[in-house]
């Protein structure tokens, strides 16, 4: 435990300062002698067989002192029941039998073993009382026995007239058949073995012992001239060697189990640890078989029975949690019983300071404050240091017998509603922080609906896309472009791309003869212009008119070769006319006349 001291506080060097101090004490806990002594294994059954000799261990019983920190040694004695039949060894709790099998008057025997604790001189002996059942088993080792008037017997004669009337009695026999053994084992049929259908013994079956009846059944086969003499037995099937029945089992359960080969009874293998909680289930199958090979088979399940040998577990010895005003926070223990009540856990605030501040729901382990607490100002005003961390001890008890209980120490960390709506993310933050698996929880499931969003999106989207590339007609729509506005760039290069179209054009004149004479035979021919470039290819279009370049024609007067040529000039009313119409034609066909697809 830490504890701070503080003191009032005060000025010094001008300054508000407070002195604290703080040490550990640690609290050591000592066992006393306050819990009485429990027995282990519960309930406790026996078994005594016919062949079981005097002195034979029967069962065994165990008993702990429920002091744990310094047990006490511990003494065993038998109460009442016995009949002097058993005893009990003091210190080991070993049962065993005193007398022969069959010298035991009961089938069944109910002890009670009492245990004692060996506390000091001057203190209380603590006690604690168990029931034991020992029963006595029977082994079908008798045979069924005939007896007649003068005891047991092995042939009976009668003499009777021949033909009978049919169902009637053989008045002249007495015979009583028993079987000494108890139980199923004294169970037999009866059947006449010689002539079939002459006679009819009654009862086929008997339990324990029965008067044996014959009965005429055919009344014509009873001559005297066919047989003067009929014998027949009156036989059990199932006595002597012929009736002898030796147990197995086999399977994949059995190798943890022993039957006994002539009883039946099926005993644990003494190196077995069955564990109800890792299995509380075995199957396998039983086999009975005579002399003869003849056999039948059973399945068996046997359900192991849940001892308390488990107590509850917090996850840690100390836990925290936040609180929030009006909400509980929950403690959960596990109990690793494999049935109930063994498993079922209790749970209770065992110290608290100051106690009157929380309540538990015992079944669930809900912790809540009390109805009288509904702000931090209520709490504050609790304790003298205005804190909202609590320390409490709780504890988790199972149900079982014993019982067995841990503790853990909780710390409550108590705030309110108003301070987490200030920040979400706080509040999120507060409410997964004693369970950090939530928080990764809702992040995964948020990335993944995320995921889930873009995955779906990425879907539509290429089977739109994929729908609309689908192969269509051909299908193509001039459309004419509006006149831009003129730019000088653009201008300037259609001048400059006019007058190198143009420069292929340009004529050159001849000078003029000394005679003056130009109406020479080769002026008089008209020139060719040369063929203008091909024009931009474009598709056929239905909707507009096409266009063609228009051809110029003019004279062309030769080059004399006798003279030096003259430089160029412009100066040529057919050459100005000529270029003059080259320009307009293609910076009008250029501009304006363009087609867009």
């Amino acid at each position: 435990i830490t504890v701070v001291a503080k003191d009032g506080g005060g000025r010094l060097h001008g300054a508000d300062v407070v002195f604290s101090a703080t040490t550990t004490v640690t609290v050591k806990v000592e066992d006393v002698q306050d819990t009485a002594p429990v027995f282990v294994g519960t309930p406790y059954y026996g078994y005594v067989y016919e062949d079981t000799l005097p002195g034979s261990e029967v069962l065994k019983v165990v008993a702990m002192d429920g002091d744990r920190g310094k047990p006490n040694r511990i003494l065993y004695s038998l109460v009442n029941g016995s009949d002097g039949a058993f005893e009990i060894n003091e210190t080991s709790g070993a049962i065993s039998i005193t007398q022969s099998p069959a010298q035991l008057q009961r089938e069944v025997y109910e002890l009670h073993v009492q245990v004692t604790e060996m506390s000091p001189p001057g203190s209380p002996a603590a006690q604690a009382t168990v029931p034991v059942t020992i029963r006595i088993v029977d082994l079908n080792n008798h045979p069924p026995t005939f007896y007649g008037e003068s005891g047991p017997q092995n042939r009976f004669e009668l003499s009777m007239n021949e033909h009978p009337p049919q169902g009637e009695i053989l008045r002249g026999l007495k015979i009583t058949v028993n079987d000494s053994d108890q139980g199923a084992n004294a169970k037999f049929n009866l059947q006449l073995v010689g002539p079939r259908g002459i006679f009819r013994v009654v009862p086929q079956t008997v339990l324990n012992e029965a008067q044996v009846t014959i009965i005429v059944e055919n009344s014509a086969a009873i001559d005297f001239e066919k047989s003067k003499v009929l014998t027949f037995k009156a036989v059990d099937p199932d006595t002597g060697p012929w009736g002898e029945v030796k147990y197995s089992i086999y399977g994949t359960g059995a190798d943890l189990f022993l039957i006994h080969l002539s009883t039946g009874i099926i005993y644990t293998q003494p190196w077995a640890s069955l564990d109800a909680e890792a299995t509380a289930r075995y199957n396998f199958y039983v086999k009975a078989e005579d002399m003869e090979g003849k056999y039948s088979t059973a399945e068996v399940f046997i359900t192991l029975l849940d001892v308390n040998d488990h107590p509850p577990q917090f996850g840690k010895s100390v836990q925290k949690k936040t609180m929030v005003l009006g909400t509980p926070v929950k403690i959960e223990a596990i109990d690793e019983d494999a049935e109930e009540p063994n498993n079922l856990v209790d749970y209770s605030i065992t110290h608290a300071e100051p106690a009157n501040v929380f309540d538990i729901n015992s079944h669930t382990g809900e912790i809540w404050l009390k109805n009288s607490i509904r702000s931090l100002d209520a709490l504050h005003n609790i304790t003298p240091g205005r804190d909202c961390l609590w320390s409490l001890e709780v504890q988790a008890k199972d149900r079982g017998s014993p019982s067995f209980s841990t503790t853990a120490l909780l710390k409550i960390d108590i705030t309110d509603a108003e301070t987490l709506s200030r920040s979400p993310m706080a509040a999120f933050l507060i409410q997964t922080k004693d369970n950090p698996m939530k928080a990764v929880g809702v992040l995964a499931g948020t990335m993944a609906t995320v995921v889930a969003i873009t995955v779906l999106i990425s879907t539509a989207t290429f089977w739109r896309n994929k729908k609309s590339n689908k192969v269509l007609p051909v299908r193509r729509v001039l459309r004419k472009r509006p006149s831009p506005a003129p730019r000088t760039i653009r201008i300037e290069w259609l001048k400059s791309k006019s007058a190198k179209a143009a420069t292929k054009f340009m004529l050159k004149e001849k000078p003029p003869n000394e005679n003056c004479n130009n109406n020479s035979p080769e002026s008089s021919l008209l020139p060719r212009a040369p063929a203008l470039p091909p024009s931009p290819s474009v598709a056929p279009s239905t909707g507009a008119a096409q266009w063609t370049v228009p051809t110029v024609s003019g004279s062309l007067t030769p080059q004399p070769t006798q003279l030096p040529p003259k430089p160029k000039t412009m100066g040529s009313p057919v050459q100005s006319t000529l270029i003059s119409e080259l320009k307009q034609k293609f910076e009008k066909k250029s501009v304006h006349n363009k087609a867009y697809f």
